[in-house]
């Protein structure tokens, strides 16, 4: 067995591809107390930086707070994106972004709640909406991708679904704990390990 070195400030994930090849064959979901989902037409960056944040820092969801104004805006105004949100008692605790600017293909883009949701049977209503609306549109297939830095329950939950994995790969990427991207506190699932400085003499301390 052989293992690869990370390089210092990197985090290293699997990922595992999943797809849906047809629209599954499922009773509607019904939506649970104080739960409402919206499609939030042009939504503004403020607002989409905070809900992802609070959706994703957890999970070290962080390509979104990378980009500029400029490059966030080209990536969730397109007309071929969709960005929902779930509220629970009038509160934003939930996003949904759908991706059809490579149909007849439909990425899963985004998709989470506020850990305080988690466990309720929210996810579920909010698949079946996802699950709706990529097939209104007669995609190929819809897909999705997760990773070892996600929840453990969510290779379980998209296979429930009726996503089937199809492919794994490894992504490499700076830690955003170490960059202020998100807090150090979050993610203690995947060990943060601080950037070590050089010494005089050039050797890691």
């Amino acid at each position: 067995m052989e293992y690869t070195p990370i390089p210092d400030g990197k985090i290293a994930a699997v990922v595992t591809y999943l797809e849906m090849r047809s629209r599954p064959n499922e009773s509607p979901v019904a939506a649970p107390e104080g739960i409402a989902v919206r499609r939030v037409p042009q939504p503004g960056l403020d607002w989409y930086r905070d809900l992802f944040r609070r959706v994703g820092q957890d999970w070290l969801w962080f390509s979104r707070l990378r980009m500029t104004d400029e490059e966030l805006k080209a990536a969730i105004q397109d007309e071929g994106v969709d960005v929902f949100a779930l509220s629970h008692n009038g509160e934003d605790k939930g996003l949904l972004e759908i991706d059809r600017r490579a149909s007849p293909e439909i990425e899963l883009k985004f998709f989470g709640l506020v850990g305080e949701l988690v466990g309720m049977g929210i996810g579920r209503y909010l698949m079946s909406i996802a699950i709706e609306q990529a097939w209104s549109h007669n995609p190929d297939r819809f897909f999705v991708h997760t990773c070892t830095n996600d929840s453990q329950r969510a290779m379980a939950f998209y296979v429930k679904s009726g996503f089937v994995p199809y492919a794994r790969g490894i992504e490499i990427s700076d830690d955003p704990r170490l960059n202020g991207g998100v807090p150090e506190t979050v993610a203690p699932h995947v060990a943060l390990i601080h950037l070590r400085k050089l010494g005089a003499a050039g050797i890691k301390l």
